[in-house]
């Protein structure tokens, strides 16, 4: 199982590679095709990581369920195989309309964190959970090290260049799997697909239904929200800020990603280990809580990539919380579940790009009240605290 381990590892890395690689470019891309200011490109930005998360969010499910009837080997190469496609037709894009288009079909695609998930329950045993869960975490950590500063590199070439060498590193990725994927669903697990239950909110109501679970599924949506502010603001925070180049967001966004990469792929295991899932969800919270309210008004750069290792340390939350909800449901159901939380954040990024870039360009506009380029944080920082509390009222139960 060594291989298919590393090869799903492998996947969730050059997913988020892909990811990591476009976002360094994408102010400077927009502007080129579709002209207009900063602001304006933000406002764009929003709208295309929205219609990106808003296929995530439809697809979440209907890709977990299809999983469970038909395993995750097939799930996982078909979207591999479009998705590389779908990156050479980003690449050629000469409008905003089909750079939308191709985030419509990247969204769809990029469901699969579901069924790798849904491995990953597959192979582990219940005290093993949040440590492999944290592991899909740091592989994507890695990918984000290694996406933007490739990315930020790349744009020497051009603003397509990364959207050419995500392409290849999804072909590669699925040439792999054919190679060394096995099917993890058996005859025992195996659960016939229902349209009806594949529906984000039909799967969303049959996993809530489960004893302690919808406290926790509110909790991981407004964690999701809030720290999605990141990727929707920081390429357009930094330029406006700092007057950063793509080449130093990338190398700051490849700083978080090691950070990212060392608390889940480290960190988590003794975290939990010592403290268990809860105790540790808290500090992480807490962590992220203050790091939000440091990033509102900071005005130095250098600061800045001071203490953006310092904010990777609450991404022990995410793992915990998958562990403690995936501990609280049935087997036959690991599909369903990774998809509805998919789900949930896939929603949490339609909402908080549009809302933390319209907060954005609202506050750096020439006729603004009060200039604050960091105003997103603070509300990132606000809707983190009610989740904060509403954990702290929640007790899962256990399957």
């Amino acid at each position: 199982m060594r291989l298919p381990f590393l090869f799903v590892l492998g996947t969730v890395m050059i997913d988020a590679m892909g990811i990591g690689l476009v976002l360094p470019i994408m102010p400077e891309l927009i502007v080129e095709v579709q002209g207009g200011t900063l602001a304006d490109a933000a406002i764009w930005g929003g709208v295309l990581s929205t219609a990106f998360a808003a296929m995530q969010f439809v697809f979440g499910p209907i890709l977990g369920n299809l999983s469970d009837a038909y395993g995750r080997r097939t799930i996982l190469l078909v979207s591999l195989f479009v998705m590389s496609l779908d990156y050479v037709v980003m690449a050629l894009a000469g409008s905003i309309w089909l750079l939308l288009a191709g985030r419509i079909v990247g969204g769809i695609t990029a469901a699969t964190h579901a069924t790798a998930a849904a491995f990953m329950a597959d192979v582990s045993k219940p005290h093993e959970k949040a440590a492999n869960f944290g592991l899909l975490g740091a592989a994507f950590g890695v990918g984000f090290v290694l996406g933007p500063v490739i990315g930020g590199g790349l744009s020497e070439y051009g603003t397509r260049a990364p959207f050419w060498a995500a392409a290849v590193l999804s072909a590669l990725s699925f040439l792999l799997g054919l190679m060394v994927m096995p099917e993890t669903v058996t005859d025992k697990t195996r659960r016939a697909f229902s349209l009806r239950r594949a529906n984000p909110v039909n799967s969303l109501r049959a996993i809530a239904a489960l004893p302690g679970i919808r406290p926790m599924l509110w909790v991981y949506f407004l964690y999701s929200v809030s720290i999605y502010v990141y990727p929707a603001i920081w390429a357009y925070f930094t330029t406006e800020r700092f007057g950063w180049s793509p080449q130093m967001i990338g190398l700051s966004l490849g700083i978080y990603g090691i950070g990212m990469a060392a608390v889940q792929g480290g960190l988590i295991r003794p975290a939990t280990r010592h403290l268990g899932e809860r105790v540790t969800i808290i500090y992480g919270m807490v962590f992220e809580i203050v790091s939000f309210v440091l990033l509102a008004f900071l005005t130095n750069g250098f600061i800045a990539l001071l203490l953006i290792p310092i904010t990777a340390i609450g991404a022990v939350v995410t793992p915990a919380l998958q562990a403690l909800t995936s501990r609280a449901t049935p087997d036959s159901q690991q599909g369903e579940l990774q998809g509805v939380l998919t789900s949930l954040h896939a929603l949490s990024m339609v909402i908080s790009p549009l809302v933390m870039t319209t907060v954005f360009a609202q506050f750096i506009r020439p006729d603004a009240t009060f200039y604050l380029p960091g105003a997103p944080f603070l509300l990132a920082m606000l809707l983190m605290c009610a989740g904060f509390a509403m954990f702290l009222r929640a007790r899962p139960a256990v399957a």
